[in-house]
């Protein structure tokens, strides 16, 4: 009556709904388990079994119309409740038939008489047969199939976590994606494993309910003429029949449904992980003009055969000839419409192209004198990219190149504290087909050749097998890598290589470039920039800088100083307050950086240590700073003096430390005077990449230091 009138309520709410959602299931479940103990009417029955089938079909539906198999993620559960369902049906109805099955076929229902009758056309032999068929088949092909590809999919879906987690690491990192769609795509990769390996239990359940139903039948025959011959004094001949045509209908009823689960779970095992139905998919790769043309030619030298099938044969070849058309039909019609698009693109592709000297290309007659509008600026940052790379960049062509480089902008900009520039793209025919060059300021700072229709596999550092492909080197780091077709993405995965796509590649390659010439970036224009947005948090502060304490180039000058040595400039508050305080005992870039630097060193260090309680530093022996300092008052130039052979033997000595601390998990850091600082910053900036160079005065006060080397003359 309560759930009659919460029914009865037109504004009942999702919770109140949700609440009888849940005492229906575990009702159902109590249901399934008392119809193991309790009595069940015939006319029950009838409605049970077909309840039973319908579900079945129920489910197979959905697994064929659902796009990913992650999207049915209760698959296993359902396959447990129908399983245990049938199960107790198979118990109901053999209680019914062996208790009132003397009496005649409609004593156990009238869908276990009308699969005894109909189906199998009343006679218990015919009906043996095909009972045993349609448990071979169950058994043997379907359920052992989906077993196996269970047990495979579930140990490869676990084995290659590490890698699909470490590629969602690297595209956080590229910013490529935010941190929820990590966070997402993390919580989708644990989905996957959860749901392979309770499917691979999920088809346990099927091969059980297989042999069950087997040996259910042999029991209830069995059964059936004991109670037969000895309670109700039947003849052997009566019995059997009477029996077995009841057993054989309740095992059709309940086989019919369990052969279907079985194959629903074959399809979904057997299903990729992609977003798209089994229909689209089975339409797509099965129609293969060429296989299809040449099967309906077969079927038509057969069907002309003497003796053959003329009809079945012919109308078969003629209906997958027609068939055909009309998918080629299709197909030509939708790419019509990508064809002029691809030329379109390539037109205005090579339209971009710089022209060759001396082309008179213009119309007869037509002289326009040339202007200031044709001299065209330089590209602060340029990518040029050969013909073959035009895809990545052409959004009709799914081309996610644009997106990665927005993203890459996007991240730079949030970490580096400054807008970075629009990246201008135009694709380039002097290029090799599948290069891609990278420049900055018109100078050329990296290139590489890839492969748009291939995935590169990188290798992190320890991998478990080799790969079939094009062995290179990654552009943004140098680790060893391969190039790998699509279809080898998951075994690559599985042997622990990270997996990108060429747009990825060049975002990546893209994003370690800007970041270690971000200096060259922040010009007037930015600087200025970054004051007007100060100004409107902190006016007092910016008021009377510039020009009145310093000019905007010696501004400049520090703030690209910061960028040199891996110093981010998001705190502006803190980089002005320190220029304020310097500029009138001072105008020289270098020692403004050194004072910001100090006020900035709490964000350095915290940049550097990551967290570290403790920071690991290499030293200089007083003896070797003595000689330091002494070259450059002698010289009067920033390292101009130091000797040659020393020079080679510090950087050599700094190199081995610095691999040293890296092996060890720890920033190689190397603490010095602050005199000796900025020489040996950009003394050791390319030949000891890593390296990071502090001044004592650039040591908080609260950061506790360990000295793990000092390294002498």
């Amino acid at each position: 009556m309560q759930l009659a009138q919460i029914f009865s309520r037109q504004n009942f709410n999702k919770e109140q709904l949700h609440k009888i959602t849940g005492l229906g299931v575990a009702g159902a479940v109590l249901a399934v388990l008392a119809m193991v103990v309790l009595p069940i009417p015939a006319i029950l029955l009838d409605i049970l079994f077909s309840f039973n089938i319908a579900l079945s079909m129920i489910v197979l539906l959905v697994v064929v119309y659902t796009l990913k198999p992650l999207e049915f993620g209760a698959f296993p559960t359902v396959i447990l409740i129908a399983t245990v369902f049938r199960l107790a049906l198979n118990i109901a109805s053999t209680r019914v038939v062996l208790l009132e099955g003397h009496e005649g076929g409609d004593a156990a229902g009238q869908v276990i008489a009308s699969f005894g009758e109909v189906v199998i056309g009343g006679n218990y032999a015919v009906g043996l047969v095909v009972f045993a068929i349609l448990m071979i088949i169950n058994f043997k092909v379907v359920t052992a199939g989906a077993g196996r590809i269970s047990e495979v999919s579930a140990r490869f879906t676990l084995d290659s976590m590490p890698g699909k987690q470490m590629a969602i690491d690297a595209d956080l990192n590229a910013g490529f994606i935010t941190q929820e769609e990590a966070v997402e795509r993390r919580n989708e990769i644990t989905e996957e494993a959860d749901f392979y390996g309770s499917m691979d239990g999920a088809s346990k359940f099927v091969k059980g309910d297989a042999i069950a139903g087997l040996l259910i039948m042999l029991i209830n025959i069995a059964g059936g003429l004991v109670i037969g011959m000895v309670q109700h004094d039947l003849d052997f001949s009566n019995a059997i029949e009477i029996y077995t045509l009841l057993t054989i209908g309740d095992g059709l009823v309940a086989q019919i449904p369990s052969l279907l689960l079985s194959v629903a779970t074959a399809i979904v095992v057997t299903r990729q992980n992609s977003s798209i139905e089994l229909g689209d998919q089975l339409t797509t790769q099965l129609g293969n003009t060429k296989a299809m043309y040449v099967a309906a030619g077969i079927l038509f030298v057969m069907g002309i055969i003497p003796g053959m099938p003329h009809l079945a044969f012919i109308l078969l070849s003629l209906s997958i000839l027609a068939a055909t058309y009309f998918l080629n039909k299709k197909r030509e019609k939708s790419g019509r419409g990508s064809g002029q698009l691809m030329s379109a693109n390539a037109a205005s592709g090579q339209a971009k192209s710089t022209p060759a000297l001396g082309d008179n290309s213009a119309p007869l007659g037509e002289n326009k004198e040339i202007s200031w509008d044709d001299v065209q600026p330089m590209d602060v940052i340029g990518l040029e990219v050969g013909y073959r790379l035009i895809p990545l960049v052409d959004k009709s062509q799914g081309g996610e190149l644009l997106a990665r480089i927005k993203g890459v902008r996007k991240k730079l900009s949030q970490e580096l504290g400054f807008l970075v520039p629009a990246v201008h793209i135009r694709d380039n025919l002097d290029l090799s087909p599948s290069i891609y060059r990278i420049s900055l300021m018109g100078v050329v700072i990296g290139e590489a050749e890839i492969y748009h229709d291939r995935e590169l596999a990188i290798n992190p550092g320890q991998v478990f097998g080799k790969l079939n492909g094009v062995a290179t080197r990654d552009p943004a780091f140098g680790l060893e890598a391969v190039w790998i077709g699509p279809e080898q993405r998951e075994q690559a995965q599985t042997l622990g290589y990270t997996v990108v796509d060429a747009s990825t590649v060049v975002a990546t390659h893209l994003s370690q470039l800007l970041t270690n010439q971000a200096w060259q970036l922040v010009g007037h224009e930015e600087a200025q920039n970054l004051l007007d947005m100060l100004a409107k948090s902190n006016p007092r502060l910016v008021e009377g800088l510039v020009p009145d304490m310093m000019s905007l180039s010696t501004l400049v000058k520090v703030l690209q100083n910061l960028l040199y040595e891996g110093v981010v400039i998001r705190d502006m508050r803190t980089i002005v307050q320190s220029l304020v305080e310097y500029a009138g005992k001072s105008q020289d870039p270098d020692v403004l950086t050194a004072a910001v630097r100090i006020s900035l060193r709490k964000l350095i260090v915290q940049e550097i240590s990551q967290g570290m309680d403790e920071l690991a530093v290499i030293t200089l022996s007083p003896e070797l700073e003595q000689i330091l300092h002494q070259s450059m008052q002698a010289s009067g130039a920033e390292g101009g003096g130091i000797e040659p052979g020393l020079a080679e033997r510090i950087q050599k000595s700094l190199q081995e430390s610095a691999q040293q601390q890296e092996m060890n998990g720890e920033p190689a850091v190397l603490l010095t005077s602050g005199v000796l600082r900025s020489v040996l910053a950009r003394f050791t900036k390319n030949t000891v990449p890593g390296l990071h160079v502090l001044s004592y005065q650039e040591i908080p006060d609260d950061k506790q230091i360990r000295i793990v080397q000092s390294i002498g003359q």
